[in-house]
């Protein structure tokens, strides 16, 4: 299929703004952000996002086709623990192993840097990443009662978590 994935660096502002954007404009009711949110961002702040925290992208012929984040919670005692978070595959390609290559490609990282736990949440309404990440081993712990608010109505985040490492 020709996909690579990498992990980003300070070199590559533009393709992650390019992919966020893109996922918030496509998928705006699965982001808890909007794509309005990011676009207001400073040259700075899309630099300090694209390596502060591990941003994950797909690429087809060079051109960006999927997103994958994760941050690492930051207290000691949960310094096992990061949230996948961004996560995006152009339409065309979903059901082709490229989701999954991401996810991979996210959990291996997530372990070389001592992450135990990933941990995320997902719409209610959006049945098809729900079972995706049931697929891939996610379970769901609990739910945030209108967790989001989409075009004025509130929609349930699914909290999931997934053990990496033991």
């Amino acid at each position: 299929m020709g996909v690579t994935i990498r992990l980003l660096n300070s070199d590559d502002v533009e393709t992650f703004r390019s992919i966020r954007i893109e996922a918030l404009q496509a998928e705006p009711a699965s982001f808890a952000s909007s794509a309005e949110d990011w676009e207001r961002l400073s040259g700075d702040e899309w630099r300090r996002r694209t390596v502060d925290n591990p941003v994950f992208v797909a690429f087809q012929d060079d051109v960006p086709v999927g997103i994958a984040g994760l941050i690492r919670q930051s207290a000691s005692k949960m310094a096992h623990r990061a949230t996948l978070v961004m996560v995006y595959v152009r339409r065309e390609l979903r059901g082709t192993g490229v989701a999954k290559r991401l996810l991979n490609t996210v959990a291996d990282h997530a372990r070389e840097i001592g992450i135990r736990q990933m941990e995320l949440a997902v719409s209610a309404d959006n049945p098809a990443a729900i079972r995706f990440y049931n697929r891939e081993g996610f379970a769901e712990v609990g739910r945030i009662p209108g967790g989001l608010l989409h075009e004025g109505r509130e929609i349930d985040d699914v909290i999931k978590v997934r053990r990496i490492a033991d």
